[in-house]
């Protein structure tokens, strides 16, 4: 196999990417909001632009030698413009937590109130958290699930935004597994005199291929990652309407950002280009049925799922019932191989390091071309590790089945190379 330049430059380095790359290749990833990007997307994140700056926008740099960064970064606006629906688009921001920021600083000011989810619901920090800047700058209202079915409650978001007339209501969630009725926010922020944004980080891919509603027709503006079920680079996207388009492109640039990241603005244009084809749309439909038979293996073997199910990519667990916590929960199924994120659920006594349940998506495994059939074997193999908390031979045996199902299931071979005696993953346990 042919050296490559960074093993000659930083053999350190090069080692730690070997060692990534195999890890990847032999776990199982459930974690919602990560994915696998394709080899294009990887190629352009890793490309020339890294080393352009090109502060402004197309046609209007502050620097020469943009016209490449100028065709690119029109041609990531129209494509991501054409797969939403979307009048205008800004392609700059380096992550969601950007798009967000930057949508604030374009239309409010510091003590402005802002209604969003709670975190502790499955909201996110940028929408409204103390421990955020979106909550040290504006004046917060939250609203969240009702205890009964654990899904939004509307009636609640709508007496608070009657009584506190918030400038801007926030639509969106990291960890909640229902539909979003964004008609409805649309229905009161017009009586309310708010703004509505919608922060579809988790769901984008999912819009792209009409799998879950698009927002974009009753939203003010509308934020997204470009990673997560997008499966592109890592990074946000604000869509916006054409009136709002100047003072959004204002509140990135020079709002809260310098020069923009011209090739991970390429591997987006690759990406949303990717989000269009038929064969995108069925992947995102295969999402969608390997998380419901997920969840209901689960159900089926005794865990109780936050909300009775999922409509989307991703559902809690809630591991109350088991005596255990979503800390130590992550902790087994990592053992095994099987990659999880501890999250907390609804009305959760315990604080979000302990956590009482896990948060499970389907998008990384479902890119690898798992089906229906694994996953109902990872059902079984999760429930047989909480239940069990299988150690020596026993959790052996279970990882290398893991390992097994994953070479069936190749994730970039032409990436993956032998390893040093630091080996692929963490020593099994005896």
């Amino acid at each position: 196999m042919q050296t490559r330049v960074v093993e000659k430059t930083d053999p350190e380095v090069a080692a730690i990417l070997d060692r990534e790359v195999a890890r990847q290749a032999d776990t199982l990833n459930l974690i919602a909001s990560e994915n696998y990007a394709s080899l294009a997307v990887l190629e352009a994140t890793a490309s020339v632009f890294t080393n352009k700056y090109a502060e402004g926008y197309p046609g209007r740099r502050y620097y020469g030698g943009c016209e490449e960064v100028d065709r690119v970064e029109s041609l990531a606006r129209e494509r991501a413009c054409s797969l939403f629906g979307a009048e205008h688009a800004n392609v700059q921001p380096h992550s969601g937590a950007q798009a967000n920021l930057s949508v604030y600083f374009s239309c409010l000011k510091p003590g402005d109130s802002i209604l969003g989810m709670k975190l502790a619901h499955g909201g996110h920090l940028t929408h409204g958290h103390p421990l955020s800047i979106s909550g040290a700058y504006f004046q917060v209202f939250a609203y969240g699930v009702s205890r009964d079915t654990e899904t939004i409650d509307y009636d609640e978001l709508e007496k608070i935004a009657d009584t506190h007339r918030p400038r801007m209501i926030v639509a969106g969630a990291s960890a909640y597994s229902r539909v979003i009725d964004f008609e409805r926010l649309r229905k009161i922020c017009d009586r309310t005199g708010a703004l509505l944004m919608a922060d579809i980080a988790h769901y984008a891919g999912l819009v792209a291929a009409e799998a879950y509603p698009n927002p974009v027709p009753w939203s003010d503006f509308v934020t997204l990652t470009t990673h997560k079920t997008l499966r592109g680079p890592r990074g946000g996207l604000i869509l916006c309407k054409r009136e709002q388009a100047k003072a959004v492109d204002k509140g990135v640039f020079p709002g809260i950002q310098g020069g923009p990241l011209v090739h991970v603005i390429a591997a987006k244009a690759i990406a949303l280009k990717e989000a269009a084809t038929a064969e995108f749309r069925q992947y995102q439909g295969q999402v969608l049925r390997n998380a419901r038979i997920l969840a209901d293996r689960l159900t089926g073997a005794g865990f109780r799922i936050v909300s009775g199910g999922t409509d989307t990519h991703l559902f809690l667990v809630d591991l109350a019932t088991r005596k255990s916590t979503g800390k130590e929960a992550e902790a087994a199924l990592q053992r095994a191989g099987i990659i999880v994120n501890k999250n907390a659920i609804p009305f959760d006594p315990h604080p979000p390091l302990i956590a009482g349940g896990i948060r499970i998506g389907t998008p990384a495994v479902t890119s690898r071309g798992m089906r229906e059939p694994e996953m109902e074997q990872i059902g079984d193999w999760i429930a047989r590790i909480l239940k069990d908390d299988p150690a020596g031979s026993e959790l052996r045996t279970l990882r290398l089945q893991v390992s097994e199902l994953c070479k069936r299931f190749p994730l970039y071979p032409e990436l993956l190379r032998e390893v040093g005696s630091a080996g692929t993953r963490e020593p099994i346990p005896e």
